[in-house]
């Protein structure tokens, strides 16, 4: 998991350089590509092409597209801020998820995880800091990303109770390059070797990063895991210094601080539950 985060995180930083020289559809669309090939290569690999076929066409459907939707939206928020505000706001991201299973799923949170969310959501107004002066709605761009991460991730839980995990991520690879592939002819700014060859590293780092992190959830329960999501700021921390010189100010740092303690709390009280 901690090696999935170290290349999500320098896949990030790749895409956000990207972004000074090419449209963020063209960024993802070669990403879809990669994904594409190595979720159909996964797929037909373990059940030929029964591994192809879905129960759940609907919710596939929705689920690929919402993850292209928060895939556009959180590379467009790299160029316009730095890796590390973002993944701060990004981090609201599971307790998001803690609050949307209830009505969705039926799960049962107790009052001590909606504390954690509530604080969560503290941590988030320190961020972003709204009506003192110093606000910048472009901060909404990354939280609507997460909002969306969040959706995607449900829609994910919905979905396993009926398609194998190589199944969905063929629908995802698949989908997502469908729809990038309407639209990336109007972006589409011709590219020299060098570029194509970070577009590329871009493209198979973030389709590695996947493969990391579903090796890592085969190995060991999600909850076990989750907290080490929460290293993907670390990374990018460090990343968006070295590579940008950009670094978080007092207020991110606190609220980021504080979010990822609400988050991790309430991951302890939801091991304590179980």
């Amino acid at each position: 998991m901690i090696a999935g985060m170290v290349v999500l995180a320098s896949t990030d930083a790749v895409s956000k350089h990207l972004t000074l020289s090419f449209a963020v559809i063209q960024i993802l669309w070669v990403r879809f590509v990669v994904f594409a090939g190595v979720g159909t290569f996964m797929a037909l690999r373990k059940n030929g092409f029964q591994g192809l076929r879905t129960k759940r066409p609907v919710a596939q459907v929705a689920r690929a597209v919402i993850l292209n939707l928060a895939n556009f939206i959180f590379v467009y928020s790299l160029s316009q801020m730095p890796m590390a505000d973002a993944h701060s706001i990004m981090a609201i991201a599971p307790l998001l998820i803690t609050a949307a299973s209830v009505p969705l799923l039926g799960e049962v949170v107790g009052v001590r995880r909606w504390a954690a969310i509530a604080v969560g959501f503290v941590g988030m107004l320190i961020i972003l800091r709204p009506g003192i002066g110093v606000f910048d709605p472009v901060s909404l761009v990354p939280l609507a990303g997460a909002c969306c991460f969040a959706s995607y991730t449900i829609l994910t839980k919905v979905i396993s109770r009926d398609d194998a995990p190589e199944t969905t991520l063929f629908y995802t690879g698949v989908i997502g390059f469908i729809l990038m592939s309407l639209v990336v002819p109007f972006f589409w700014t011709e590219a020299s070797p060098v570029d194509w060859f970070w577009l590329a590293v871009a493209g198979f780092g973030g389709t590695l990063a996947h493969v990391f992190i579903i090796v890592a959830l085969h190995m060991a329960p999600a909850s076990a895991l989750q907290p080490f999501n929460y290293t993907m700021l670390v990374w990018a921390t460090v990343l968006g210094f070295l590579v940008f010189g950009d670094l978080p100010d007092m207020w991110t740092v606190t609220g980021a601080g504080v979010i990822v303690a609400s988050g991790l709390y309430a991951w302890y009280r939801e091991r304590v539950r179980q």
